[in-house]
């Protein structure tokens, strides 16, 4: 029995590898959700005007700006431990800003090539767009 195990095990653990790969976005990227470094920009338009804690705790963290999908910030108290931020004071940075001042900002300082990512672009947004058509 214990050798049939170990059989099984060695013969799937190559598939279970394969499973598990996953895609890696990063901030600039269509698609990205998660905490945006400001550096020396001011502070950004905000879907709440008061930071959103779910977890208040004994040390004052500063507050964290995000990106979140809508359904993400309508139930944040479900979703803050995906972001590590239940113990935080979050604000959620509007949409547009981050398409229209944040990524293009991104870019230019990390010496993206804008040509290299506009297809990519496109490409995602024709994506979405054919993806939110379908569910109608």
């Amino acid at each position: 029995m214990n050798r049939l195990l170990i059989s099984f095990a060695l013969i799937t653990s190559p598939l279970l590898a394969q499973a598990s790969t996953s895609v890696s976005i990063s901030v600039g990227q269509p698609g990205f959700y998660g905490q945006l470094e400001l550096g020396n920009m001011g502070p950004p338009p905000v879907l709440y005007a008061q930071p959103q804690i779910i977890l208040p705790g004994p040390v004052a963290y500063p507050p964290l700006y995000l990106r979140v999908p809508s359904s993400h910030y309508r139930n944040w108290r479900h979703y803050c431990g995906r972001y590590h931020a239940c113990d935080r004071p979050v604000y959620f940075v509007r949409d547009d800003w981050y398409r229209n001042s944040y990524v293009p900002g991104y870019r230019r300082d990390h010496g993206w090539s804008e040509e290299r990512h506009e297809d990519r672009d496109q490409r995602h947004e024709d994506h979405r767009h054919e993806h939110h058509d379908e569910r109608r």
